[in-house]
């Protein structure tokens, strides 16, 4: 069971990005995938996460209305579409998956127990 993200980078304030998560060694249309981020020197933050079934929780009210969350089954990959970037928004984004096909609380990081390594958003001018 492997996470992977990528399309982190470099971007100007109001820029927008999509960062990318491959789900290998086990089929995503079974599972749920929650995206968070950790910012220098705070906790990691819970995000947004999607179901099974395509339901959306958003945890973080910074991100409601900028950032949205989507799933491609047949790929295997989901995919957080970052939109009105803010210095604020830099940091280690992370997608990870709790075990079912539900999403647990964003609240939350132990009930997600697997893990990518992380890509890298940093918005500046």
């Amino acid at each position: 069971l492997q996470l992977v993200e990528s399309g982190g980078g470099l971007v100007q304030p109001g820029g927008s990005l999509r960062l990318s998560c491959a789900v290998s060694g086990f089929t995503l249309e079974g599972n749920a995938i929650g995206w968070f981020r950790q910012a220098p020197g705070k906790e990691r933050e819970g995000l947004i996460c999607i179901s099974k079934s395509g339901d959306r929780s958003a945890y973080a009210d910074s991100v409601k209305g900028r950032f949205t969350i989507s799933r491609d089954n047949a790929k295997n990959m989901v995919y957080l579409q970052m939109d009105s970037l803010k210095p604020e928004d830099t940091g280690i984004y992370y997608c990870a998956a709790p075990p079912g096909p539900r999403c647990a609380r964003l609240d939350l990081v132990w009930p997600y127990d697997t893990w990518g390594q992380g890509t890298q958003v940093t918005v500046s001018s």
